[in-house]
């Protein structure tokens, strides 16, 4: 298998959004109801991802298998953190959003992590209380829990950063 990252581009858009169909399943079928309701992510998302130069795909032997975005501070939704607190609140940061990838493509998150600490040691994620498989995977590469931050739309996410030390 021959994986690459790279930059997705306006004509990614329609086989993104076939990935992202594919997580939302993996999601329900996990026991995840709530995450990306209908109409999340929408095309204008990704768009906007890209027009920040922060919308990324996964290739496999020339194939797209997954997408995300990684996007520099500041986050505005964590601008705010509830019952806990961030690592270090003083140093910019990237944050990953919107990981997505079809069922039988294994390691994406591996993958992922490894491309955006080749980029910054200062990672910020969130999760849906309910994506157990997020959470496994975010615990499993060493983020530590920092605490509660909200959406525009209200709902609660749970919060969590990495910081890799450079000696």
């Amino acid at each position: 298998m021959n994986r690459i990252i790279r930059e997705a581009r306006p004509t990614d858009v329609a086989e993104i959004m076939q990935v992202m169909d594919a997580a939302k399943k993996i999601m329900r079928q996990s026991g995840n109801m709530h995450q990306w309701g209908e109409g999340y992510p929408s095309e204008a998302a990704i768009t906007a991802d890209m027009e920040r130069n922060g919308g990324f795909i996964i290739e496999d032997d020339g194939c797209i298998v997954g997408y995300f975005a990684f996007l520099p501070s500041p986050e505005p939704t964590y601008a705010k953190i509830s019952d806990g607190e961030w690592l270090d609140e003083t140093q910019p940061y990237h944050v990953v959003h919107r990981i997505a990838s079809y069922p039988d493509a294994h390691g994406i998150f591996s993958s992922i992590m490894d491309f955006c600490f080749s980029h910054d040691t200062n990672i910020r994620i969130d999760t849906h209380r309910d994506n157990k498989i997020m959470q496994h995977n975010i615990q499993k590469h060493g983020f530590t829990f920092c605490g509660i931050i909200y959406l525009l739309s209200g709902d609660e996410r749970l919060a969590y950063q990495k910081i890799v030390s450079c000696f």
